[in-house]
């Protein structure tokens, strides 16, 4: 890996892979949806749509034209603690997704009229949304256990919100976030660095815009139960625990976990719950680690009758890992799982550009894949049981329930009488 940082703080980091005949780029502004106020929800993901609609160059059709026309791709997506702009090319036609992604940036119009089309869209989006009872049991138990923390809030905004966004909104909103200090630009493949600076610096160097203040960030309450009642026939249930930061070391313990916790076929709850008992077709685990917080959960699909036994038995096994710890041939499972799923992944070209991204956004230590490796070995035994006593035995549980079952039948049927 390589670096260099433009005298206007863009921060520019690649991997040369010279075997490989693409360059795949990504934009990483650090700025998503917990930045945003309570009367704005939603304009970090309506400016990353409004980012293809046309520059003073370019018309949005003319941007998909040119990109088309490669061979390649362009696309982005909002997070929680960031926005992705990124593109993958044949590596001759590198200069051309940088200059494209840098008049984009710079350059985008944010026509009233496209403005007003594009909140049709995501109105769509947000429907769509709010249609799938799989998305919204998620996003549900995300809010219950880290309310009022600004990453607890739902990254499409709501209907209100979107419509009240006007073209003004918009504009302040890139003026105060999108500025070089924010921008870390990543790029992996058969280029050489040098050549992505000189590219970078060409289109970008002469930006200039002043650091955004770090806002106060209300601390997570840890705990909370939220209930969607809809007409589906299973009942979608999340039961999850406040988890890990990004710069908590026993985050490598937590990987562990989670994989013998729901990681695959193999893991204790698909083996517990759907193929002794016969309760679920589908049942995992899964944690995100955020800069300052974290979530472990636990998800199940099953028959509205068998929704109390599942939060029991998900909850009883949760805990009888914190008791107990991991079989030694679970550890051992669980170890080489993610140690060949790291090395899987790193054959994508996307994902070593996101590696490379989220270690400057987050200002931390890029470690090679022995490094990975060798943290994941270290962990013993009594690492995991430590761990699984502080997520499942220290913190109370919160649940999500998005199904046909009021919250009263669940409260009558005592299924989380101390959750």
């Amino acid at each position: 890996m390589q670096k260099t940082t433009l005298e206007n703080g863009i921060r520019i980091v690649t991997e040369f892979i010279p075997y490989v005949r693409s360059a795949t780029v990504g934009f990483w502004l650090k700025v998503g949806s917990q930045n945003e106020a309570e009367r704005q929800l939603g304009i970090s993901h309506m400016i990353e749509h409004m980012m293809f609609k046309g520059t003073a160059a370019r018309s949005a059709r003319e941007i998909a034209e040119a990109i088309d026309a490669t061979g390649g791709q362009i696309n982005a997506y909002t997070e929680k603690e960031y926005t992705c702009y990124y593109g993958r090319v044949p590596d001759e036609h590198f200069g051309l997704l940088v200059e494209i992604l840098a008049d984009m940036l710079l350059n985008s119009l944010f026509l009233g009229h496209e403005v007003e089309k594009e909140k049709g869209v995501i109105l769509e989006e947000i429907r769509m949304y709010n249609d799938s009872p799989e998305d919204l049991v998620h996003e549900a138990l995300l809010e219950s256990v880290l309310k009022p923390h600004p990453v607890s809030r739902g990254i499409l905004g709501t209907e209100e919100t979107v419509q009240s966004l006007q073209r003004d909104d918009l504009l302040a909103y890139v003026v105060e976030n999108y500025v070089p200090s924010n921008l870390v630009i990543s790029v992996v493949g058969n280029v050489e660095h040098g050549e992505v600076v000189e590219h970078a610096a060409r289109h970008l160097a002469r930006w200039r815009g002043r650091r955004p203040l770090r806002q106060s960030i209300a601390q997570p309450q840890g705990c909370g139960q939220a209930f969607r009642v809809r007409d589906t026939e299973q009942a979608h249930i999340c039961l999850g625990v406040p988890g890990l930061s990004r710069r908590d070391e026993d985050k490598y313990v937590l990987h562990i976990l989670d994989a013998a916790l729901g990681g695959g076929m193999s893991s204790r709850l698909f083996q517990s719950l759907r193929e002794d008992r016969g309760l679920v077709y589908s049942t995992f685990s899964y944690h995100t680690c955020y800069e300052d917080v974290g979530t472990v959960a636990v998800y199940a699909g099953t028959s509205p009758k068998n929704t109390s036994q599942v939060i029991k038995l998900i909850r009883e096994e949760c805990q009888r890992v914190a008791r107990e710890g991991l079989r030694p041939e679970e550890l051992v499972r669980a170890k080489e799982q993610l140690k060949g799923g790291m090395l899987l992944e790193l054959e994508s070209m996307g994902v070593r550009m996101g590696r490379l991204a989220k270690a400057e956004l987050y200002d931390e230590k890029l470690l090679t894949p022995q490094e990975e490796i060798a943290k994941i070995d270290a962990v013993g035994p009594r690492d995991i049981q430590r761990v699984a006593h502080r997520l499942f035995v220290e913190r109370p549980f919160s649940l999500a329930v998005v199904g046909p079952i009021p919250k009263a039948k669940l409260i009558e049927e005592a299924a989380f009488e101390t959750v």
